[in-house]
């Protein structure tokens, strides 16, 4: 149970950098990330929190993914709920105040890009599963057999464009996290010496039936 109570803990701390993450970046005032642009327009529309709006995205992209017939682990069903959760908590809670101008926006931006990368580093970390905006990609590449890059860029290009319709803010920031988090990403985990190839992540059910043989 040790191991099991470690990976926990690392999934737990690398959702919740995810979420800072993502807070840095809206809080820095020039432009949303893709999937935020999508969110905070579905948000202002229909009159819910941002973080409920992930949550509810979030679920739905997940009954697709399983209809599409990828496998979701513990963590990619908490990926679902806790982001969102966490994201409004840090928001409501005042504590990271909004960009006084360009340049403080672009560094928060940065430091927001590179605290996903390292909540990515905990969160793939801990072998639970992908979230299920990560396991459309590899549903859509797996279904299309077209590269991931195209995938995901189709996708994201769409999120951003509805969310923008819905009011969700388009700027530079959204360019630069568009092309800035591949870096941050493969930057963090070169520094670390993280190889997301050497990880197997388990399945939900896998999950259970190990933790009930351990228990035995």
């Amino acid at each position: 149970m040790a191991t099991y109570t470690t990976r926990l803990f690392k999934l737990l701390l690398g959702l919740t950098l995810y979420a800072l993450g993502i807070v840095f970046a809206i809080q820095a005032q020039i432009g949303f990330a893709p999937w935020e642009v999508f969110h905070v327009g579905l948000a202002n529309t229909v009159g819910i929190s941002i973080g409920t709006a992930s949550i509810l995205v979030g679920v739905v992209i997940g009954a697709l993914v399983i209809i599409l017939g990828e496998k979701v682990g513990i963590g990619s069903i908490l990926n679902m709920f806790l982001i969102g959760m966490i994201l409004d908590w840090i928001l409501l809670s005042g504590i990271i105040p909004a960009a006084s101008s360009f340049i403080i926006g672009v560094l928060m931006l940065v430091l927001g890009l590179f605290t996903i990368a390292l909540g990515s580093y905990f969160y793939i970390g801990s072998a639970f599963g992908a979230g299920p905006r990560d396991s459309l990609m590899i549903a859509l590449t797996r279904i299309t057999k077209l590269p991931i890059g195209i995938c995901r860029g189709s996708v994201e290009l769409a999120a951003v464009i509805i969310g923008w319709k819905l009011g969700g803010m388009v700027g530079i920031g959204t360019v630069i996290a568009a092309f800035g988090i591949g870096f941050c990403v493969q930057f963090t985990f070169q520094i670390l010496h993280f190889d997301t190839t050497n990880i197997e992540h388990e399945t939900l059910g896998q999950t259970l039936h190990l933790i009930r043989s351990q228990q035995a």
